[in-house]
């Protein structure tokens, strides 16, 4: 197999980014808001994601498989790990409190999580299925190759994106001159 390093690189590039979402976790002292919880979930299982699709091409070409068998097994195996980890994060219960305060609310910020979610998730989610069923179903063999390392990278991308929301999440600590950063002393100062 030809782009060995390359799936390589990447399986390492989003074992980094898991590990960075496991580092904020554990930073912050744990998130109470279920937005951080959800991001950090989808952070870690993409990037997990990630590195076992890209590592899969790279072992399974060990096995003197070639061609569209070794493609047609990574991308099946890619595509049921694909739906186990959207099925798992959909049913957490942070991420169905923040689904449910998102469509509690006012129709604009209805409208506003579907412009986010849209780019943001859906279209993603939808290269990486769509990308996936092209190269199982065998329709373009010559370019196999091609669709499961977009897959792989655009999953890649949408672990650097949520990663890149859950540190633009993360609260600035207050400045130790910010008077309501300051302990209470509860006495008097005479």
């Amino acid at each position: 197999m030809q782009d060995t390093e390359l799936f390589m690189e990447l399986a390492a590039i989003a074992g980094v980014f898991v590990g960075f979402g496991a580092l904020i976790s554990v930073r912050s002292g744990g998130p109470t808001e279920a937005d951080e919880v959800s991001s950090m979930r989808w952070v870690v299982s993409l990037g997990i994601w990630v590195v076992i699709a890209a590592l899969a091409p790279v072992i399974v070409s060990r096995y003197d498989s070639a061609g569209h068998d070794l493609w047609l097994v990574c991308s099946l195996l890619a595509l049921v790990l694909f739906a186990i980890m959207v099925a798992v994060n959909g049913r957490a219960p942070e991420t169905r409190a923040g689904r449910a305060a998102a469509l509690s609310g006012t129709r604009r910020a209805m409208a506003m999580m579907v412009v986010q979610a849209v780019p943001m998730v859906w279209l993603p989610m939808a290269s990486i299925v769509l990308a996936l069923a092209l190269v199982a179903l065998g329709l373009f063999p010559d370019q196999e190759p091609a669709l499961y390392l977009t897959a792989v990278a655009v999953g890649l991308f949408g672990a650097a994106l949520t990663l890149l929301g859950l540190v633009l999440l993360q609260p600035y600590p207050a400045a130790a001159s910010d008077p309501a950063a300051l302990p209470a002393t509860g006495g008097s100062s005479a």
